[in-house]
């Protein structure tokens, strides 16, 4: 006896026959000759159509479902119908045609106001923050249990993140940074040079590049490059159950994953940070020097005497600030990454957004304190 699932479609004039047989059950797909059967019912040279059985072993709601949509098909047509099936079959197909949809049940696609919609949204916030809240406490007594020196973190997998953060960005930083110290040189000079002032291009890059503008480019920089890795490299491990079997082995992920990358950006950059200082105050000493005819120790003269240590100082801070939001961005979204691949490209996506938005909400928060502060 055949135990493949079978169906068998036959054309007799108008008259169209279907029959099925052997073992229908869930690990076993449709035969080809289903989707055959299905698309012979929209025929229009067919006037009748008729399910059979021969030979049916087991069967489950895979069968149902077939013959549930043999059936919706010809009704879809007013065919005439006519089933010669196993009487529990016949039963089970008349019951799912027998209680109509109830009324109401249907989603209701009435509009809703702004307001509405606006408090809809906010009160759905609630749990997403709790959640972050929540990874962040975890986060926060990961590095306590560091302290006390029960934390399951490995040294070398954070000596590998600062390696990936900190030296293997070192080209694209260079790139960014030495570029946009030549905007803003070149931006500078268009108003300074129309009143003799070109010499304050050096103060200009200067403070702009050791105050922030070094800081943000290497944020935005790591959040793009680390912070989506973070967020797919965890969001993996994710999918394949790996962090899952860290915890049943009683291993913290947050201590094994989280805490080194964590630890590794907020290390590494600060460090970037005065590298990028460096490279974006080069640019503007090649447009200083190449294009605005400035001698080169005039140029460097001024930007010692025009720049503070101060902005050093607080680009540091800035850096810093930086560096948490995007490894706690990667990581959060990496941890709570679903279990598909699709759900990895979004976390990682995700993760990008949200570092680059914090990083920009984290600018203008800290800048308002230097104002108040008045540094």
């Amino acid at each position: 006896m055949e135990t493949s699932p079978q169906v068998t479609v036959s054309v007799q004039g108008p008259l169209l026959r279907v029959s099925v047989g052997g073992r229908w059950n869930f690990d076993e797909p449709w035969p080809s000759e289903a989707a055959t059967a299905l698309a012979s019912v929209a025929d229009q040279r067919i006037r009748e159509v008729s399910l059979e059985s021969d030979n049916l072993g087991q069967w489950d709601s895979t069968l149902l479902v077939f013959l549930v949509q043999m059936v919706k098909a010809a009704r879809a047509r007013q065919l005439p119908l006519r089933t010669m099936l196993p009487e529990g079959l016949e039963r089970l197909i008349k019951l799912a045609f027998a209680v109509p949809a109830k009324e109401g049940s249907a989603r209701s696609k009435e509009s809703v106001g702004f307001v509405t919609s606006v408090g809809e949204s906010v009160l759905a916030l609630r749990p997403k923050i709790e959640d972050f809240l929540n990874f962040l406490g975890e986060v926060v007594l990961s590095i306590w249990r560091l302290f006390l020196g029960r934390a399951k973190m490995r040294p070398m997998d954070l000596f590998a993140a600062m390696h990936e953060c900190g030296v293997a960005a070192l080209p694209i930083i260079s790139l960014t940074s030495l570029l946009f110290g030549l905007i803003l040189a070149f931006v500078g000079a268009v108003q300074l040079t129309q009143f003799g002032a070109q010499i304050y291009v050096a103060g200009l890059v200067g403070i702009g590049m050791l105050r922030v503008m070094g800081a943000i480019m290497v944020g935005v920089v790591m959040a793009g490059r680390v912070g989506a890795a973070y967020a797919a490299l965890i969001g993996t491990m994710q999918v394949n159950e790996e962090v899952d079997a860290l915890s049943t082995l009683g291993i913290s992920p947050h201590d094994f994953l989280v805490l080194p990358r964590v630890l590794a950006l907020m290390a590494m950059i600060p460090l970037l940070t005065l590298y990028a200082d460096l490279m974006g105050i080069i640019g503007g000493f090649l447009v200083g020097t190449a294009m605005l005819n400035l001698n080169p120790l005039e140029y460097i003269n001024a930007t010692i005497q025009m720049v503070p240590f101060k902005h050093l100082i607080i680009g540091l801070v800035y850096g810093t600030v930086f560096g948490a939001i995007v490894a706690v961005a990667g990581c959060y979204q990496g941890i709570r990454c679903g279990r598909s691949a699709q759900a990895v490209g979004q976390a990682t996506t995700t993760a990008v957004v949200q570092a680059i938005v914090g990083i920009i909400v984290a600018t203008a928060i800290i800048t308002v304190i230097c104002n108040v502060l008045g540094v």
